[in-house]
């Protein structure tokens, strides 16, 4: 079972008062993340009323301020602290600030753009020679073919494809 959430994409002006409301509306905190993308950073502040998730999404660049929410929930320090000190986003007016200083790193924001190495593009595969039908899953079961009799089946193998149990496909 799964529970469909709620993105709601706003500018980092509206943070303070979307937050604001969730508040006001009975709205727990669940978490704040942040994830670098090629040219800046995505936040996202997630909240929990009656198992209804919803989920602000901010984009920032390197250079942008963000308003701290915990003036309105003061566990947010932490993960503002975290966000501040391994991306090198500046966040304003937090409750307690460490000054970058919550995470001891071998180097400053070690998630930010400049420090992140860029991906290579994709590699187009190489050849690769297909395997007979039937092969990968008799490898798979432990049964051993001959090369002078591709059909003959080794003492045992019989017994292990027999007490081999059919796979389940497991879907929630």
């Amino acid at each position: 079972m799964s529970e469909p959430q709620e993105i709601i994409p706003i500018q980092k002006d509206a943070l303070l008062g979307a937050v604001s409301d969730l508040f006001a509306q009975g709205y727990r905190m669940v978490q704040i993340g942040c994830t670098t993308l090629e040219n800046g950073y995505e936040l996202n502040y997630s909240f929990d009323k009656d198992y209804h998730f919803k989920n602000l999404r901010v984009n920032a660049q390197r250079e942008d301020e963000i308003q701290s929410i915990s003036v309105i929930y003061p566990n947010a320090f932490l993960y503002e602290n975290e966000i501040h000190d391994l991306f090198g986003i500046t966040i304003k007016n937090m409750s307690v600030d460490y000054k970058g200083t919550l995470y001891r790193t071998a180097m400053k924001t070690p998630f930010s753009i400049e420090n992140l190495p860029k991906p290579d593009p994709p590699k187009k595969p190489k050849h690769v020679p297909k395997q007979p039908a039937g092969d990968s899953r008799q490898q798979a079961e432990g049964v051993k073919q001959t090369a002078a009799e591709p059909g003959h089946q080794t003492e045992g193998s019989h017994q292990q494809q027999k007490n081999a149990q059919p796979q389940k496909d497991f879907k929630e």
